[in-house]
């Protein structure tokens, strides 16, 4: 029995184990010549292409700057491009290239094959409820985050999964 309340070691155990996913992530992505930050922003504009980049950047939580940062290797690397919005000359959408939809084949076999190791031992029936216990951790979180002024950023989030 741990000496520590089992709530605060579950958070722990979260914050460890999303470390070293990150961590086995950027290893991995190597292979392709990507970071795990990167391969983020490729997967969420696959899910939602045309999003501005203050959205994404809400979305993916990173300060403007640093997201232009990847944004810019992104474009020089043929794999996204920015285009004017046409309500808001000031602002950019963002859209994958057609270049990058091998890429990211590649890079979803490789996301699963990551995973498959990540999940090794634990069975289906556990996999799914662990992923229906995430789901309400995450709604507890929204609601927490919603509740102290971060509702633009929680709606985002919401609507790009």
């Amino acid at each position: 029995m741990s000496r520590f309340p089992l709530e605060r070691e579950i958070a722990f155990n979260v914050m460890d184990v999303a470390r070293m996913l990150k961590t086995y992530a950027d290893q991995r992505g190597r292979q392709f010549g990507i970071s795990r930050a990167q391969w983020v922003v490729l997967v969420r504009l696959d899910r939602s292409e045309g999003l501005k980049q203050s959205e994404l950047a809400d979305i993916l939580d990173l300060q403007p700057i640093s997201l232009t940062r990847l944004l810019d290797r992104l474009a020089e690397n043929g794999l996204i491009e920015r285009r004017p919005d046409p309500n808001d000359r000031r602002a950019n959408r963002l859209y994958l290239t057609p270049a990058a939809r091998p890429l990211l084949e590649q890079l979803g076999e490789l996301g699963h094959e990551m995973m498959s190791e990540v999940l090794d031992g634990i069975d289906k029936q556990t996999r799914e409820r662990l992923m229906r216990d995430l789901a309400v951790m995450k709604d507890n979180l929204r609601a927490a985050i919603g509740g102290s002024g971060s509702q633009r950023q929680t709606e985002l989030v919401e609507s790009y999964e």
